[in-house]
């Protein structure tokens, strides 16, 4: 028997199955429930995780259009129901779920109150960055609002001290989670500004359940920290954690460690750059002298210095220059006014009264009138009669 005819590839048979689950409309929708493990958010947006029980699991992936309709998000160790369709995927010769949407079993109705609480905050201005407060840049006294017993409070004391030897931790121990929780995290926060016990606070928890973790999704927790005059940071679950405290406190911090980070400047780090700028400052304040130097040294060089009077013999010579030319300016004006002068007094001459007469002629007057007709005269008047060289008396006859 000849088997290398008879044998189909690998693809083939990939193929093969795939078209036959596709075909079994029970596999094309189908609703499982289980616990998610090894999940991965990819940075293309799609889920891959794992569906198991007691006795077995299933590979599961979720892409990014579905993924993006979520309302939470997933991690390991949630129960969770899915709804998908299972398929072949042929590279891999692996089948799994195509998940289309995922419900967290049990805690549907907290992620509901969660996503309406958190619109109806939203919308009335709770998250907006205009009412962040700024976090002081070295508190003296850091507050931190959590339990007593745990790893979270001596990871802070750690890292605090770590960082700033000099800082005060004061912590006001709360319950983080059960009945009752938000109420007392609500007065924690309000005692602090009340007695004014620090300048900055710290609201931080380990992570867990959305059970575990509602208080901070409470009303009276989020009011609390929005009216609070002290800057807070929240640092509540795991990276992944989001609560309604997240969203309204002044800086939010994805583990109790990075808030003590954030809320105490590196002071060694700080003294390093402190030394750094001074390091700085000198080179610059050298480099400064050295350049007004040259510029100084530049300035003695210039001719200014070497040979101050030359700059006021070249003045000197223009203001001579600008004197001859403004005589000669004066002297031809005064030559052209004269000219003109001389025009106007000769034709003055030439109508004056006295040129007339010294050509014969005389002016006759009576009480001081020109006697312009005879009829002006009467016999015995007594007239003068000027000529050009005088005046003479007469007597009409």
């Amino acid at each position: 028997m000849n088997y290398e005819k008879m044998a189909v590839t690998v693809s083939d048979l990939n193929s093969y199955i795939k078209n036959k689950i596709a075909e079994d409309e029970a596999l094309n929708a189908v609703i499982v429930k289980g616990e998610i493990s090894n999940f991965k958010n990819h940075y293309t947006g799609h889920l891959y995780f794992t569906l198991k029980d007691e006795k077995s699991l299933i590979k599961c992936i979720m892409f990014k259009s579905y993924a993006e309709k979520l309302t939470f998000i997933p991690k390991d160790g949630m129960k969770v129901v899915v709804f998908g369709s299972v398929s072949v995927f042929e590279r891999d010769g692996i089948y799994q779920i195509y998940v289309k949407a995922i419900k967290a079993e049990g805690t549907g109705d907290l992620y509901e109150k969660y996503e309406e609480l958190k619109a109806k905050l939203e919308k009335e201005g709770l998250f907006d960055k205009i009412h962040k407060k700024k976090i002081p840049l070295k508190p003296e006294i850091i507050g931190v609002l959590t339990s007593q017993t745990g790893s979270v409070i001596r990871d802070i004391i750690n890292v605090s001290t770590r960082r700033n030897p000099n800082t005060y931790i004061r912590l006001l121990p709360v319950p983080v989670q059960g009945p009752g929780a938000a109420e007392e995290i609500t007065k924690g926060i309000k005692t602090m500004n009340e007695k004014n016990l620090a300048d900055v606070i710290i609201l931080a928890r380990g992570g867990g359940s959305i059970e575990d973790l509602w208080p901070f999704n409470e009303e009276i927790v989020a009011r609390a920290i929005y009216n609070s005059k002290i800057p807070v940071i929240s640092a509540v679950g795991h990276e992944t954690d989001f609560t309604i405290s997240d969203f309204v406190a002044d800086l939010r911090a994805p583990t109790p460690s990075a808030a003590a980070e954030l809320a105490n400047p590196d002071v060694y780090e700080l003294k390093q750059k402190i030394e750094t700028y001074k390091n700085r400052s000198r080179l610059a304040l050298k480099k400064k002298i050295e350049i007004m130097k040259l510029r100084y040294e530049k300035s003695l060089s210039s001719k200014v210095f070497t040979d101050p009077y030359s700059f006021v013999n070249e003045k000197s010579m223009e203001l001579d220059k600008y004197i001859k030319s403004l005589d000669v300016e004066i002297k031809n004006k005064y030559n052209e006014s004269k000219s003109k002068f001389m025009q106007q007094l000769v034709k003055l001459d030439t109508l004056s009264p006295l040129k007339t007469l010294s050509r014969g002629y005389s002016i006759t007057e009576k009480d001081g009138k020109i006697i312009k007709s005879k009829n002006d005269l009467n016999k015995n008047d007594e007239i003068e009669i000027k000529f050009f060289d005088g005046i003479k008396h007469a007597k009409v006859l």
